[in-house]
């Protein structure tokens, strides 16, 4: 090849590349990163390596916008045609997003509470809220109509507790009025009420017969008992598990004959009618309520025989019964 011909040649190239150059310059960016991939022109710093030539042919400066994006769209291969046209309609035919509706979407949806499907077979009617409740202690509800002498039945040759094998001889049921406005409940039998079949017929019986006479009645117009009806061995103080089996058949005798007043004697009766735990020291004298009927703490005949001194104290406590008989029935 001549010079001439290679000059011209490399005045082509030359001319060319100042024409991309003026191109580029027109969009805005100064030089060409020799780095970068192919035609990707980049803002940044001058360097001394020479500008690759752009893949895509440019448009020469002097041409239109129009005639610019022509002559890009023939240098595009059919696909990225393809793929900018459809992101150009794309971008011109797809509705605006609310943004304030893509922020509530998840707030809406949490706070949405879901459907409950209602069950297929529904519940049966009921007579009351909570159904039938049995009761605790369904021994000591009072039967309808029945008498003490039915109790007397239902007790039968008792073997519900411990104390029927320790040498008991008979048992001894509560005994006397019916119809009584007072009534005497102790602890257990002791060995002549064991042998007797009957409560308080011994000593102690003899001074709570006083008692009774002290303050104007008779025995047969009292009602006496005890919590249990059978003697513990060796005059020991019954159990609880014992005076719980023995208790409700002494409740349902107070609920037939609703007595005035019931006088408690000594710690046992009085832990296991009132259901407490203090002592009849403490509560002696001091008018006490069971379903509605005045209750009377006081010591029991035996103590007094063990300890006179305390006799005083337990006709303080018989003058209050005694006060409070004879005022509730003026008031009848």
């Amino acid at each position: 090849m001549s010079d001439d011909a290679s000059r011209d040649e490399f005045l082509s190239i030359v001319g060319e590349v100042s024409n991309e150059l003026a191109y580029l310059r027109e969009l805005g960016v100064e030089l060409i990163d020799a780095g970068g991939g192919a035609g990707e022109p980049r803002a940044t710093a001058p360097d001394d390596s020479p500008p690759r030539k752009p893949s895509r042919a440019a448009a020469p400066p002097s041409q239109s916008p129009a005639l610019r994006r022509n002559a890009e769209a023939e240098s595009r291969s059919p696909r990225e045609s393809q793929v900018g046209e459809a992101r150009e309609e794309s971008a011109e035919t797809q509705p605006p997003r609310v943004l304030y509706q893509r922020a509530t979407e998840p707030k809406e949806m949490a706070t949405r509470k879901p459907v409950r499907t209602p069950d297929p077979v529904p519940p049966a009617p009921q007579e009351t809220l909570f159904g039938e409740i049995a009761p605790q202690d369904a021994l000591s509800l009072p039967r309808p109509g029945e008498t003490l002498e039915d109790i007397r039945r239902d007790i039968g040759d008792c073997m519900r507790c411990p104390l029927c094998c320790e040498g008991r001889t008979k048992i001894v049921h509560s005994e006397g009025s019916p119809s009584a406005r007072l009534m005497f409940v102790g602890e257990a039998p002791g060995a002549n009420e064991d042998a007797d079949g009957r409560p308080f017929v011994g000593r102690a019986g003899q001074l709570l017969n006083k008692i009774i006479e002290a303050i104007g009645m008779k025995r047969e117009d009292v009602l006496i008992g005890n919590v249990n009806r059978c003697r513990p061995a060796n005059n020991r103080t019954p159990t609880s598990a014992e005076a719980a089996i023995c208790k409700p058949f002494l409740l349902r005798e107070i609920a037939i004959v609703r007595p005035d007043v019931i006088v408690v004697l000594g710690n046992t009766a009085l832990h296991n009618l009132l259901d407490t735990k203090e002592g009849i020291t403490k509560v002696r004298g001091q008018f006490k309520d069971y379903k509605g009927l005045k209750v009377m703490p006081t010591f029991h005949p035996a103590y007094l025989l063990r300890d006179p001194s305390k006799k005083r104290e337990t006709w303080d406590d018989m003058k209050k019964v005694r006060d409070y008989l004879n005022k509730s029935k003026a008031e009848k």
